[in-house]
């Protein structure tokens, strides 16, 4: 299974709107990364996302770019544990290993659970993700978990 991490593009402050919806500059980012991904020939089968507004707009744009099915999955904010969603995506893995899924959401939730699943601990701080950057994982050849494939950032597609 290849496995797509994406934080959310840069959000509205919330005393500005608390409902935080992608800024313009945000959802630039996003779809410079997302016309990135698709032009590397990226297919998605589902894009998942937390239910914030940000992280849905964010998964909105991933998913049209990259064929994808649009989907809210509980879990998935900002300050949710990884254990259960690492467990379910390992049980994915293994279940389809040919199925490409993309999660979008938060920080810390993403920092935590690329740690875990590529180093089996939640701080390790493997990865540091940026607004509307984009993590490949596939599953390790020899063992459990995961290994970072690439990492694409907004500016890297300007």
């Amino acid at each position: 299974m290849d496995l797509y991490l994406m934080q959310h593009g840069v959000a509205t402050p919330e005393d500005e709107n608390p409902a935080r919806p992608l800024t313009p500059a945000g959802r630039e980012a996003v779809e410079r990364v997302a016309a990135r991904a698709r032009a590397l020939g990226i297919e998605v089968e589902r894009c998942v996302h937390s239910g914030k507004l940000r992280a849905e707009q964010t998964a909105a744009i991933l998913a049209s770019a990259v064929g994808a099915a649009l989907e809210e999955r509980a879990g998935l904010g900002p300050s949710d544990p990884v254990g259960p969603v690492a467990e379910s995506l390992r049980r994915e893995a293994e279940a389809t290993p040919e199925v490409a899924l993309a999660v979008v959401g938060h920080l810390p939730f993403l920092d935590r659970l690329v740690s875990l699943l590529v180093a089996g601990d939640e701080h390790a701080q493997v990865v540091r993700f940026r607004n509307a950057g984009l993590v490949k994982l596939v599953p390790k050849t020899d063992a459990n978990g995961f290994s970072v494939a690439w990492i694409l950032v907004p500016e890297a597609t300007g």
